[in-house]
């Protein structure tokens, strides 16, 4: 097997951390650095990465979250923030920003780009914030399997009630309280304290179908 392989055995959605020990600094910027390379539908890198590592908001963040156990025992709480549906209408600050970025400033091309983007978004209306989200989703995949090739455990936490957490993070966030972000779900980081179980997948013929 290779490092990628082994990794992908390793990873599992840890359910209890052990709360001593503390994923170092230069580990979680390798995790962050793999969400932040991470691909998106027209570049537009939409996400956001809130670390939270402070214990007295993990305890407040626990309640919010279905009192998983993982929230207070992890080393670091991460919440993933897509952006909402503002950044991504015709005109925007921010899609003029992120094209001008990669067009090196020649009008003609900005303005290409931005006219296939808007014909693209108009096609999702109201879901342009489910859009968002997906692209998160990318750049969560690859900080879990980054955190496992480096011997370190997550779980990702989708059950949370979305008002309380996103109260949490108006209080103690300067980006959330900004008003351009949804919160799209939490992952969390840390060292196992049990074995892990034994991972089940179904076999690759019941979940491939080759056209050839």
């Amino acid at each position: 097997m290779n490092k990628f392989t082994e990794a992908m055995d390793f990873r599992h959605a840890c359910k209890l951390f052990d709360d001593k020990r503390v994923v170092p600094d230069d580990a979680m910027h390798f995790i962050l650095e793999a969400g932040r390379k991470s691909p998106s539908s027209f570049g537009l890198e939409p996400w956001h990465f809130v670390v939270i590592t402070n214990p007295k908001i993990k305890e407040l963040l626990r309640p919010a979250c279905w009192d998983q156990p993982q929230i207070t025992t992890a080393s670091h709480v991460v919440v993933l923030l897509a952006r909402k549906a503002a950044a991504f209408r015709k005109g925007s600050a921010y899609l003029a920003q992120s094209f001008e970025r990669k067009t090196h400033g020649d009008a003609e091309k900005l303005k290409a780009v931005l006219q296939v983007f808007n014909n693209y978004a108009l096609g999702w209306g109201e879901r342009i914030e489910d859009w968002a989200r997906m692209q998160v989703y990318i750049a969560s995949a690859n900080m879990m399997t980054a955190a496992a090739y480096i011997g370190i455990d997550s779980c990702p936490i989708e059950g949370f009630e979305a008002p309380k957490v996103e109260a949490i993070l108006k209080s103690h966030t300067n980006s959330y309280a900004s008003g351009d972000f949804n919160v799209a779900y939490l992952l969390t980081f840390g060292y196992r304290t049990k074995p892990q179980s034994k991972q089940l997948r179904k076999k690759l013929s019941e979940v491939v179908e080759f056209i050839r």
